[in-house]
């Protein structure tokens, strides 16, 4: 079975409350890393059409932050497969009230599905559609062979 990632793409919307800020009156780094992990684990779901677990958080870059009643919309998108694992890109972007949006994250969870058991299973493969969905899904099997290299030098 082949999926594209059209299909599994999550859209997920926060305004910014009181109980979401630091000490610094901005989001706290802790709260939207969480939103990102949820998006991921909703998007690999779609996916996979299975429970999932995150297997690692590879990459997460902080660009800029976010303040108190700011909207956030967060996208999610598997951008590569493995056997049992997915790769999934979470942008996250503040919306001004006129639409503009500016991107604040940019994540890379690795997702694992699993079966009713909790073990690993098989997940669908990912179709190809457009350049976008190439030069992800390239990037993401770099990423994947550097993510292996790591392991086996235990970083």
């Amino acid at each position: 079975m082949k999926k594209r990632v059209s299909d599994s793409i999550t859209h997920h919307v926060e305004i910014i409350m009181p109980q979401h800020i630091n000490g610094q009156r901005r989001l706290f780094g802790g709260v939207l890393m969480q939103w990102i992990d949820v998006v991921a684990a909703v998007t690999a779901r779609r996916h996979s059409g299975c429970n999932v677990v995150t297997a690692s958080v590879d990459n997460l870059n902080f660009k800029s932050g976010a303040n108190i009643n700011d909207s956030l919309v967060l996208e999610g998108r598997v951008t590569y497969v493995g056997n049992t694992s997915m790769e999934v890109r979470v942008d996250t972007f503040v919306e001004r009230l006129d639409g503009e949006k500016k991107e604040i994250n940019r994540a890379y969870f690795v997702m694992v599905a699993l079966d009713e058991n909790k073990n690993p299973v098989k997940v669908p493969e990912l179709i190809i559609e457009n350049d976008e969905d190439r030069e992800e899904y390239e990037a993401g099997r770099k990423r994947y062979e550097l993510r292996k290299l790591r392991k086996k030098e235990n970083y």
